[in-house]
């Protein structure tokens, strides 16, 4: 049977993907099968509620005890699931350590597998060609875009995320920062630190800037 003329919803979505998105929910909206309002409520609970925040608290607790931190480096996952960040985008996380002489880097060269429960929705540049695609090839230059510049004896390690392992970059603690609470210390956790694209803030430092995707 012809089928030259398809009126199935893809054949009517833009090339460009922010625009097939937007294409996708209005058809599902017309349709009665998604609620706009529920998907924004959705969005704002991983971006301001939930969001790097925990991941934040993760780092903070490492950072003041080392018993946890080295449960946490060891077998991260129930540690994770007793402070409840656990589920979807959340499975199997590993928990790797910057130090003096390596420095970690996330990655998902395939599509943007990430630990949605601990650093909330995943941001347009790890998602990008360009960034999934340069972060393995030349990592030192990606991580000089996003204002990280390292010593030459510090290796880079960039890890590949995937569906079945997701990682969590545990920043090196900033100096200065010894006798400070957990909470103060989680105000200098960045998401960026926790993908490895950034560093921890220093102290007396406002929010670091945000970056671009690399081109």
């Amino acid at each position: 049977m012809p089928h030259d003329h398809c009126d199935h919803p893809h054949s009517l979505l833009p090339p460009d993907p922010a625009l097939r998105v937007k294409a996708l929910e209005t058809i599902l909206t017309r349709k009665g099968l998604i609620d706009p309002a529920a998907l924004d409520e959705i969005i704002d609970t991983y971006q301001n509620r939930i969001g790097p925040a925990n991941g934040a608290r993760v780092v903070a607790r490492a950072w003041s005890d080392p018993a946890f931190k080295a449960d946490l480096l060891a077998d991260a996952d129930p540690l994770l699931a007793d402070l409840g960040f656990y589920g979807r985008q959340g499975e199997h996380v590993v928990v790797v350590e910057n130090t003096p002489a390596q420095h970690n880097m996330v990655v998902c060269t395939l599509c943007s597998c990430y630990p949605w429960p601990l650093l909330g929705i995943p941001p347009g540049w790890y998602k990008s060609d360009a960034y999934r695609a340069r972060a393995v090839r030349e990592p030192r230059k990606v991580l000089a875009e996003f204002g990280v510049s390292l010593p030459q004896d510090t290796s880079v390690r960039v890890w590949d995320s995937t569906a079945e392992v997701r990682y969590l970059v545990l920043p090196m603690r900033p100096e200065g920062s010894d006798g400070m609470s957990e909470d103060e210390l989680t105000a200098l956790v960045s998401r960026d630190s926790m993908i490895g694209t950034g560093l921890a803030r220093k102290i007396g430092t406002g929010l670091a800037r945000k970056p671009e995707a690399p081109a």
